[in-house]
């Protein structure tokens, strides 16, 4: 008898309504593939915009969902043993083939990762996405250094808390932007050394604090404040558009020449499954169950609640990394 799982699948764009629970035959893995129990996975942007349409390359019906921990249930090809607690995140998960919005995900055994934790399941949750994105854009497409000025725009995003930490780990000097006065205190918690209050022109106040810019701008509200970012980067410096929370994925009569000051550099870092296994979570999980970082999550919710956890999400009353328990 084969047996089936709960899933949340969509069928066609829309609202988070969209997002139905139904069940489907658990996966079958073969070699080179693992079978995880899922215990828990983070929400990300990507999967909002996916759900409303924006994504034409995936095709629907689709499991959504970019990252997930749990158990190995099954690895034909013994890469992994039953029962190890595991991370994966990436490579087509969600996108080219179902993801971790299910009691059950199949995932190529060359992003899976295997975790020595007895961390809480919300705990584990957070990271596979949030700690990648943030070790990626500081370290691959910033290529931060200690004593470097760095500015966080989206502060309060679940990467942009991480990162602060992160950065502040490495020694650099960190500034971070909320839009609201009232989480200041949160992000100074995290690791910033200066908070801005962003109004959406934030390069003047920039200015005044780091008359000649800052190193690097990591920036995670998207194309709405990108160019303001870049007049917020000294000669020099470097901006990473790694973040879309603003919405909005390009920008209208973009003219290089003006947008971008002279000697400033513009990359992104969007990850993949190979940045994904670089990362070294196992050192994230260490510092975590030592105390030495916290992740910030927002909300948990269960699988049963994944329509009203992406209505928290649209809405972006979070406060933090949300984090489904499958």
């Amino acid at each position: 008898m084969n047996r089936t799982m709960k899933a949340a699948v969509i069928r066609e764009a829309g609202g988070p309504d969209v997002l139905k629970l139904e069940r489907l035959p658990v996966p079958t893995p073969k070699r080179g593939e693992v079978l995880i129990r899922v215990k828990a996975f983070g929400l990300n942007r990507s999967e909002l915009f996916t759900r409303q349409g924006h994504s034409p390359n995936v095709q629907f019906p689709r499991v959504l969902g970019i990252e997930a921990t749990g158990l190995v249930e099954a690895a034909p090809g013994g890469e992994f043993e039953p029962g190890d607690v595991v991370a994966t995140a990436m490579g087509g998960l969600g996108r080219a083939f179902d993801g971790s919005y299910a009691e059950y995900t199949l995932v190529p055994v060359s992003q899976v990762k295997k975790l020595d934790t007895r961390l809480a399941w919300e705990v584990l949750g957070a990271i596979p996405e949030m700690l990648p994105t943030a070790w990626g854009s500081l370290f691959k497409s910033l290529r931060l250094q200690e004593g470097d000025t760095i500015l966080i725009r989206g502060g309060t995003t679940s990467v942009g808390l991480a990162a602060a930490a992160l950065a502040k780990r490495h020694g650099a000097v960190v500034a971070a932007t909320t839009r609201d006065p009232a989480r200041e205190e949160t992000l100074r918690r995290n690791g910033a050394d200066q908070v801005f209050i962003d109004n959406g022109a934030l390069a003047p106040q920039i200015r005044e604090v780091f008359p000649c810019g800052v190193n690097k701008v990591l920036e995670l509200i998207g194309t709405n404040t990108l160019l303001d970012s870049l007049q917020s980067a000294r000669a020099g410096g470097v901006v990473c558009m790694t973040g879309m929370v603003g919405n909005s994925w390009s920008l209208a009569d973009f003219s290089p020449m003006s947008a971008i000051p002279t000697a400033v550099n513009l990359t992104t870092y969007a990850g993949g499954s190979e940045d994904f296994m670089r990362t070294p979570l196992q050192d994230f999980v260490e510092l975590i169950e030592a105390g030495e970082y916290s992740p910030h999550i927002g909300k948990t919710f269960s699988l049963d609640e994944i329509v009203e956890a992406h209505r928290c999400m649209e809405r972006n009353q979070a406060g933090g990394k949300i984090v489904v328990l499958a």
